[in-house]
């Protein structure tokens, strides 16, 4: 965190993010834009970064937990918690996917944008090619979260993913239908090679 931070507004929040922390960019802002909750709801921010989304979570949320595999992340996220005055209604963990995540604790929102572009084997290698790198077909992490979301998300809860055009969206869908999740396309942003694409499941009953 000794390296220089670039200011990051967005609303009347501010975010200080360091280089070796994913910086928001147009999917950060496609899921922030579509990011609602309940007031007392309790919130799961997979892939925390900057920790931008776990902070407008807090608004009305009664819980955040926001997890990044990355320690600067981490405690890049920590110190904007604290920046944007939420500081006690986050609770920030390092951990890889779900390992930081307590095998009984659900959530009524989770939100997760994605590492979801194809890579060369070589890439992926620092900080912050992790928090896009999504392996040889872009689906490694995915993957890996929708085999895992569902015991996490409580009933009449929901998950918003972000993912590329790139990595097969029809195939989250399906898989995500599978685990008995409603999932569908609710909005996108349009880029130069790509759409970004976010999907919205949701858990309307417990799983047969």
């Amino acid at each position: 965190m000794n390296s220089p931070s670039k200011s990051v507004f967005f609303g009347k929040y501010v975010f200080q993010v360091p280089p070796v922390v994913y910086e928001p960019a147009e999917d950060t802002f496609l899921l922030a834009k579509n990011l609602s909750t309940k007031d007392g709801a309790s919130v799961l921010d997979m892939g925390a970064g900057c920790g931008i989304l776990a902070v407008l979570a807090a608004e009305e949320a009664s819980i955040v937990v926001a997890v990044d595999i990355n320690p600067h992340a981490v405690a890049c996220t920590r110190r904007n918690a604290e920046l944007n005055g939420v500081k006690t209604k986050i609770k920030v963990r390092l951990g890889n996917l779900f390992e930081a995540v307590g095998a009984a604790e659900k959530f009524d929102v989770i939100l997760f944008n994605a590492p979801y572009l194809p890579v060369e084997r070589d890439e992926g290698a620092n900080w912050v090619e992790k928090a896009w790198a999504g392996g040889e077909t872009g689906r490694a992490v995915i993957d890996k979260f929708i085999e895992q979301v569902s015991s996490h998300l409580a009933v009449g809860g929901r998950i918003l993913l972000v993912q590329s055009s790139l990595s097969n969206v029809e195939e989250t869908l399906r898989r995500l239908r599978q685990h008995a999740l409603h999932a569908a396309v609710v909005d996108e942003e349009k880029l130069d090679f790509e759409r970004i694409v976010l999907v919205e499941a949701k858990k309307v009953s417990h799983e047969p």
